[in-house]
Protein backbone atom coordinates (compact mmCIF):
# COMPACT_ATOMS: atom_id res chain seq x y z
CA UNK A 1 0.00 0.00 0.00
CA UNK A 2 1.51 3.86 -0.85
CA UNK A 3 0.57 6.20 1.56
CA UNK A 4 0.52 10.40 1.26
CA UNK A 5 0.99 11.88 4.34
CA UNK A 6 -0.69 15.14 5.10
CA UNK A 7 2.12 16.87 5.53
CA UNK A 8 2.92 16.45 2.18
CA UNK A 9 -0.28 17.93 0.98
CA UNK A 10 -0.03 20.99 3.32
CA UNK A 11 3.49 21.57 2.26
CA UNK A 12 2.23 21.37 -1.28
CA UNK A 13 -0.71 23.66 -0.69
CA UNK A 14 1.59 25.91 0.76
CA UNK A 15 4.45 25.61 -1.89
CA UNK A 16 1.09 26.37 -4.67
CA UNK A 17 -0.42 29.46 -2.86
CA UNK A 18 3.73 30.66 -2.73
CA UNK A 19 3.83 30.10 -6.50
CA UNK A 20 6.80 27.90 -6.33
CA UNK A 21 4.90 24.51 -7.83
CA UNK A 22 1.78 23.54 -9.69
CA UNK A 23 0.27 20.54 -8.72
CA UNK A 24 -1.96 20.46 -11.77
CA UNK A 25 -5.19 20.45 -9.52
CA UNK A 26 -6.81 21.85 -6.23
CA UNK A 27 -8.17 18.36 -5.38
CA UNK A 28 -4.93 16.63 -4.77
CA UNK A 29 -7.13 14.57 -2.01
CA UNK A 30 -9.37 12.93 -4.68
CA UNK A 31 -6.40 12.45 -6.77
CA UNK A 32 -4.81 10.45 -4.21
CA UNK A 33 -7.73 8.42 -4.03
CA UNK A 34 -8.13 7.98 -7.37
CA UNK A 35 -4.51 6.86 -7.40
CA UNK A 36 -5.42 3.95 -5.49
CA UNK A 37 -3.55 5.66 -2.69
CA UNK A 38 -4.14 6.00 1.17
CA UNK A 39 -3.76 9.48 3.38
CA UNK A 40 -1.93 9.20 5.99
CA UNK A 41 -2.99 11.52 8.71
CA UNK A 42 -0.99 12.80 11.37
CA UNK A 43 -1.71 12.22 14.83
CA UNK A 44 -0.61 13.32 18.28
CA UNK A 45 2.24 10.67 18.41
CA UNK A 46 3.54 11.51 14.98
CA UNK A 47 3.64 15.37 16.17
CA UNK A 48 5.15 14.63 19.43
CA UNK A 49 8.11 12.26 17.79
CA UNK A 50 8.51 14.75 15.03
CA UNK A 51 9.40 17.46 18.02
CA UNK A 52 11.99 14.83 19.53
CA UNK A 53 13.66 13.97 16.35
CA UNK A 54 17.27 15.08 16.84
CA UNK A 55 17.79 18.34 14.66
CA UNK A 56 19.80 16.48 11.67
CA UNK A 57 17.04 18.33 9.68
CA UNK A 58 15.55 21.34 9.97
CA UNK A 59 12.48 21.10 7.95
CA UNK A 60 9.48 20.68 9.76
CA UNK A 61 7.47 18.68 6.82
CA UNK A 62 10.69 16.20 6.07
CA UNK A 63 10.61 15.82 10.31
CA UNK A 64 6.93 14.70 10.16
CA UNK A 65 7.40 12.83 7.02
CA UNK A 66 10.48 11.02 9.64
CA UNK A 67 8.58 10.69 12.18
CA UNK A 68 5.64 8.80 10.62
CA UNK A 69 7.68 6.18 8.69
CA UNK A 70 9.59 5.44 12.13
CA UNK A 71 6.45 5.15 14.10
CA UNK A 72 4.54 3.54 11.48
CA UNK A 73 7.02 1.41 9.38
CA UNK A 74 7.08 2.81 6.43
CA UNK A 75 9.44 3.67 3.75
CA UNK A 76 10.04 7.09 2.39
CA UNK A 77 10.22 7.52 -1.04
CA UNK A 78 12.95 11.09 -0.93
CA UNK A 79 15.98 12.26 -2.69
CA UNK A 80 17.02 14.08 0.20
CA UNK A 81 20.08 12.62 2.00
CA UNK A 82 19.78 14.34 5.48
CA UNK A 83 17.29 11.28 5.99
CA UNK A 84 20.33 8.96 6.09
CA UNK A 85 20.65 10.90 9.44
CA UNK A 86 17.37 9.11 10.72
CA UNK A 87 16.54 5.79 11.59
CA UNK A 88 14.19 5.16 9.04
CA UNK A 89 13.74 2.94 5.61
CA UNK A 90 14.46 5.01 2.65
CA UNK A 91 13.47 4.35 -1.29
CA UNK A 92 16.03 7.31 -3.22
CA UNK A 93 14.60 8.66 -6.24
Amino acid sequence: MVYVSAASIWEIAIKARLGKVDPGTKHLDREIALSGFSELRISAQHALTAGNLPLHHDDPFDRMLIAQGQLEGLTIVTHDKAFTAYKVSVLWT
